[in-house]
């Protein structure tokens, strides 16, 4: 992977997050907005950029090298869920903050900021890793995950299979799940549908780093810079993790696209859907808010020194 593409990449990512934060303090763009402009990325822009992968022309995986690819992905997560318990014990931080640290090193942005991340670095083929990673990431948050929101908000787990199959099914399963379908069958499909799906991927980076732009805007920056916990904090998950992961990958990936994919996905910043609910749990969330906000500032620098150790 070429390290001045990805610096490139990050740099224009971080031109449209000012922008962003610009016209929020300019009050062209609301709050409300934001929020709506983050539905249409989730809902429709980041399905269509998943979906696009599954229809390009060029060679493409065995349903070994997926299952191949769905392991390794499952390792990491499995990793990553060790980690989240080590690293709030090894920081010592507040017990009750400790799952905001789980959250907050366990599930990265690999939606919002992985998909168009990715698209751009690699290639929209690179895309059906991400749509094995999102499968993985939105299975493991929607029963884990939200156990520990319920635990912690004092809500008794809900042991109804209509309830969790209601938050199974969601927009980042079906889009994954419907991408690894079409992959996999080769289905003609029209140009016209193909081209419609393009274009609405296409605005993926754009409107994504827009909303970027506002969280930052929203909270002052004094408040986001002046604690020193979470620079400790964000060198183990946005650095050292990811390093120690892609060097333990290196030794049985050969893909190249494969091992790529997987440094990015574990070098994005934090994300926000634990943040999200725990806010519709009525729990606490100026720390978990703060991180997201520094670690995305941050991993304009972090995830090229990530790439150097491909």
């Amino acid at each position: 992977m070429d390290i001045s593409i990805v610096i490139g990449q990050m740099c224009v990512m971080l031109l449209m997050i000012v922008v962003g934060y610009y016209l929020y303090k300019k009050e062209k763009l609301s709050d409300i907005s934001s929020r709506h402009i983050s539905g249409l990325v989730a809902n429709v822009c980041n399905p269509a950029a998943l979906l696009c992968s599954a229809f390009d022309d060029g060679p493409k995986l065995s349903l070994l090298q997926l299952g191949y690819a769905f392991g390794i992905t499952l390792l990491l997560y499995a990793i990553l869920l060790l980690m989240g318990s080590l690293i709030p014990r090894l920081l010592k931080t507040d017990p009750d903050e400790r799952h905001v640290y789980h959250f907050l090193t366990v599930y990265g942005n690999v939606g919002f900021l992985g998909i168009p991340l990715v698209s751009a670095v690699l290639g929209s083929s690179a895309l059906i890793f991400v749509s094995l990673n999102n499968l993985v990431y939105n299975v493991l948050f929607y029963t884990y995950g939200l156990s520990i929101i319920r635990k912690k908000a004092g809500i008794k787990a809900q042991n109804s299979r209509r309830d969790l199959l209601g938050k199974l099914v969601n927009v980042g399963t079906v889009s994954a799940l419907l991408t690894i379908v079409f992959y996999l069958s080769d289905i003609p499909v029209s140009a016209v549908f193909t081209d419609a799906l393009t274009y609405m991927g296409r605005a993926t980076t754009f409107l994504s780093m827009l909303v970027l732009g506002t969280a930052v805007a929203q909270m002052p920056l004094r408040t986001i810079f002046c604690h020193a916990r979470d620079y400790l904090f964000l060198a183990l998950r946005l650095l050292l993790l990811p390093i120690g992961c892609v060097l333990l990958l290196r030794s049985f990936i050969s893909d190249p696209l494969l091992l790529g994919t997987c440094a990015l996905l574990l070098a994005v910043p934090s994300g926000n859907l634990p943040l999200m609910s725990s806010r519709e749990h009525g729990l606490d969330s100026d720390t978990h808010a703060r991180i997201i906000v520094l670690s995305t500032l941050l991993s304009v620098i972090t995830i090229p020194i990530v790439v150097l150790f491909l």
